[in-house]
């Protein structure tokens, strides 16, 4: 008899010391609200049909988000650890026909913005490389007043509904007995959590690949996850999906590197970011939007109003509408990166929401989040809040009130101020007029039932190297799970996805055999795959926006130096020397170099590509150092391109290395600084991956 996963299925026991069972109240057992009253349905929030609106009057998700909004204070309780910057959006043409949004019409015209990036369970101490959702929200600071277009570098979620969102987070974030582990999901609660809702597949399909674990923020794609409503002069309305491309094209991390540099710089995401700009290499992102009606909607073997769905660019191609650059560092990491507040519901004439449950919540959760961290309703007034276009209106007083609003009427309708502020029926913001009806009711649609064939999707749109590292994300990460339940059951939505990845999991595990069998509420179909969804299959051929590190000592030949900064800069890449220790040294031609790192505090794991090259009379000292060979060692193991000159044959030869083991690994001696810099556009030798490590 084949066993389903439910969400109501009995939990493990969490037996404290004494061996008793701990639990938040005493009681009969039945979940009740904060004011005793039973709850019948907390997988749902109460809509108009199985479809429609939420509904103001559902006091248990309002009591609930609210409690779970108010948890901390001041730090974020989710998206804590972020960074951010200044810039501008520039459309490429009128966008008329699709929506009256102001910044979306005239090319000439630079609207400001303000983007933050982040990571979404850790807390602001964590560091930047932990496998997780990145946070992608843009302010734009038009002419109409502030957008927020706020999403993450996935484009879909774990949950159907917002009123999930607490258990999920509570499931992440470290045990609250314990207080650990932190910034990372490889633990019990999360994926007992997971393996007990099946909605979240598609969404750990995404984690556990490396769009979790991003080169840099400039190399991050973003998504709006949810679908929208743009609206034109007309009032013709239609569907869209928001994506953000990032110019450099998008790279990874790979795990065990990843790993490594949470531990040599915490801050590499946030330094990366500032010094690109400080440098004046400018990140750039093109946002576009998949652009459908809804009757085009209506044919779709899946519901766009489903957030653990995605709609596959095959199916409707993007449609690019401008440019993002980010330009200018923040002056003041508090005043701006953390009392920014960006919520879904700041729209602007020509933008409007669809009925997706999650985006409905989070248009009721992100304000009230504001309120409780910036503690008022004022907080629009804090400089990088506050829109650049005039505002007013008869709101008054309240905590932190920064302007001395003037005159004797605070209400409207009045007739005392003369007419000072009215509506705006035809430039003012309104609603798309959609009809909506059927029964007051908590209930999940039966077209979001299908949690299994978009999760097959991306799988099977991924190279090798992408699948090979989903199983080793998920070998690893349910690996830490103590409860053997937890990783059958596992097993079992991951047979369901693909046989091929449950069986390498399972081997990883030492498992085989022993996954339980779940029965899919819907069969399970089968996708063409798409290539837009693998990084790799598309990724350009190119270093511009990386870093070459080049290990070095006192004597480095001046041409190779030369050669390689030239080629470096010509395709807008960078040149940072490690040496031993970080005194300036002297080229073979004399001229003074500075070097950027010393050896100790540079492991090779923070740059894209290397070059060995010590001088002939410091070869041996380099290749008596640890840190050297460890250097060359990882960069190997990381399938980094290698390049050396001659002398340091003694060090590849402690490192365990062949200076012949591939195409990577290239002696760049008498003038061959190109060649090796044509061999780095690859990224990695993926070819070199099963020979140096075990999934």
């Amino acid at each position: 008899m084949a066993k389903k996963a439910s969400r109501n299925s009995e939990p493990d026991s969490h037996v404290g010391n004494g061996g008793e069972l701990h639990q938040t109240n005493s009681g009969d057992g039945r979940l009740t609200t904060n004011q005793g009253v039973p709850v019948a349905d907390d997988q749902n929030t109460l809509t108009i049909g199985p479809r429609g609106p939420q509904l103001l009057e559902d006091f248990i998700l309002r009591e609930k988000i609210t409690h779970f909004d108010h948890e901390r204070i001041p730090e974020r309780v989710v998206h804590a650890r972020g960074y951010a910057a200044h810039g501008y959006f520039q459309c490429y043409e009128s966008n008329a026909d699709l929506t009256k949004a102001s910044f979306l019409q005239d090319p000439s015209v630079k609207t400001p913005v303000f983007c933050r990036f982040s990571t979404v369970a850790g807390s602001e101490g964590s560091h930047d490389t932990a496998r997780d959702v990145r946070g992608f929200s843009v302010k734009f600071y038009t002419d109409q007043g502030n957008y927020d277009l706020v999403g993450n570098n996935i484009p879909v979620f774990f949950i159907h509904d917002a009123i999930k969102f607490p258990d999920l987070i509570h499931a992440v974030k470290p045990a609250p007995d314990r207080g650990f582990p932190q910034a990372q999901s490889a633990h019990d609660t999360f994926w007992d959590y997971v393996s007990l809702t099946p909605e979240s597949m598609h969404m750990l399909m995404w984690i556990m690949s490396d769009r979790a674990i991003p080169r840099s923020f400039r190399m991050m794609e973003g998504f709006g996850v949810h679908t929208f409503r743009m609206i034109n002069a007309e009032g013709e309305s239609k569907f869209v999906k928001f994506h953000w491309r990032p110019k450099l094209g998008t790279f990874s991390l790979i795990w065990d590197e990843a790993v490594k540099i949470g531990g040599a710089d915490p801050d590499f995401h946030r330094r990366d970011l500032f010094n690109s700009i400080a440098m004046k290499s400018y990140p750039e992102w093109e946002l576009s939007v998949q652009v459908f009606t809804e009757e085009q909607a209506n044919e779709f073997d899946f519901d766009v109003l489903d957030p653990t769905k995605l709609v596959p660019e095959e199916l409707v191609p993007l449609r690019p509408l401008g440019k993002m650059v980010l330009d200018r560092n923040v002056d003041n990491f508090f005043a701006e990166t953390e009392q920014v507040a960006f919520c879904p519901s700041h729209v602007v004439p020509g933008i409007d929401f669809s009925n997706d449950p999650l985006l409905q919540g989070r248009l009721f959760s992100y304000l009230d989040t504001q309120l409780s961290r910036l503690g008022s309703p004022n907080f629009h007034q804090i400089p990088v809040n506050k829109p650049k276009c005039p505002f007013a209106n008869f709101q008054r007083d309240g905590h932190m009130q920064m302007d001395v609003p003037k005159g004797r009427v605070a209400n409207e309708p009045n007739s005392l101020d003369h007419g000072l502020l009215r509506e705006d029926p035809k430039a003012g913001f309104t609603s798309f007029p959609t009809e909506e009806s059927g029964q007051k009711l908590r209930i999940r649609p039966k077209s979001f039932a299908d949690h299994y064939t978009q999760a097959r999707l991306f799988y099977i749109s991924m190279t090798e190297p992408e699948k090979r590292h989903i199983a080793g994300g998920f070998g690893f990460e349910l690996g830490k799970c103590e409860n053997a339940k937890i990783r059958t059951r596992m097993l079992g939505h991951l047979q369901n996805i693909d046989e091929g990845l449950a069986s390498d999991v399972a081997k990883a595990l030492g498992m085989t055999g022993q996954a339980d069998k779940i029965e899919p509420m819907v069969a399970v179909g089968n996708p063409e795959p798409s290539e837009a969804l693998s990084q790799y299959a598309k990724a350009p051929a190119s270093i511009a926006g990386k870093k070459i590190g080049l290990l070095t000592t006192d004597g480095v030949d001046a041409k190779l130096y030369k050669d390689l900064v030239k080629l470096a800069k010509s395709e807008q890449a960078i040149v940072e020397v490690i040496t031993p220790t970080i005194g300036a040294i002297q080229s073979s031609k004399g001229d003074e170099i500075t070097p950027d790192h010393f050896l100790s505090g540079a492991p090779s794991c923070l740059f894209d590509c290397v070059v060995i090259a010590p001088s002939e009379e410091n070869a041996a000292m380099l290749a008596s150092q640890a840190a050297a060979v460890d250097f060359i060692r990882d960069a190997f193991a990381h399938l980094k391109v290698i390049g050396f000159t001659e002398p340091a044959a003694e060090l590849f030869g402690k490192a365990s290395v062949a200076t012949d083991a591939d195409e990577g690994v290239l002696e760049i001696s008498g003038g061959k600084a190109a060649e090796f810099v044509e061999k780095a556009k690859q990224h990695r030798i993926w070819d070199r991956e099963p020979s140096v490590r075990a999934f």
